[in-house]
């Protein structure tokens, strides 16, 4: 059973996870929640993580990953009447409308692809998962070199269409109109470079007209089995 400072925690994490694709930090949580040091959240993330709820990843700061939610008929303990509606609106709306996206093949952390075709398949996701106002759509992990951002094999990324994006920002690339790829794009001396998120791996250093911005990260799905 959660408290209620736990699942509003917890369902802050969720949907800074699902806008952002990264964790808050945890001056944000405290700010939040309305503690006055950070040793709450602390113990907090700790609870969370002793009942299953969430995992600290290693090897990477802020690195916080959601291994499960409450059941809708579980209450915080020692919460008001109103405190369920105040601190789950996002998770009960994502219950009652799901918004489906196109899957649209595999994507290469690590060596690029074939460039990725429609398969015809749909995932199903949370409209609090879609994040910023936009075309999306859903691609398959294939390798590791984005681990250190919390990307790994098999994961499902969702990617909101566009054709440019910041510096920094996680972004499938197209290259030489065959190729595509998942890396954190970078803008340095008039070229492009795609930077994985993995020691093993050597950024991709490349002129401008090869590359093609598809897409930048706007949310990841991962099963368990």
């Amino acid at each position: 059973m959660l408290t209620a400072k736990m699942q509003e925690l917890l369902m802050f994490i969720h949907d800074r996870l699902s806008t952002d694709g990264v964790s808050p930090s945890f001056e944000e949580m405290k700010e939040a929640l309305n503690l006055k040091s950070k040793s709450g959240i602390h113990r907090l993330i700790e609870a969370l993580e002793e009942r299953g709820y969430l995992e600290r990843l290693p090897n990477r700061a802020r690195a916080l990953e959601i291994k499960k939610m409450p059941e809708m008929s579980e209450r915080p303990l020692a919460a008001k009447p109103s405190a369920p509606a105040k601190i789950l609106p996002n998770f009960v709306n994502a219950l009652s409308e799901m918004v489906a996206v196109p899957l649209l093949g595999k994507i290469a952390a690590g060596t690029p692809i074939e460039a990725i075709e429609h398969q015809g398949d749909v995932v199903e996701l949370p409209p609090s998962m879609i994040g910023r106002s936009g075309d999306h759509y859903a691609l398959t992990v294939e390798g590791d070199s984005m681990i250190k951002a919390g990307i790994h094999d098999g994961d499902t990324v969702i990617i909101r269409k566009t054709q440019s994006a910041n510096d920094g920002t996680i972004v499938v690339a197209l290259v030489d109109g065959a190729e595509v790829t998942l890396k954190r794009l970078y803008r340095q001396q008039g070229k492009i470079v795609l930077q994985p998120e993995n020691d093993d791996y050597k950024p991709r250093i490349l002129n401008p007209d090869r590359v093609q911005i598809q897409g930048e990260l706007s949310s990841l799905l991962r099963t368990y089995h």
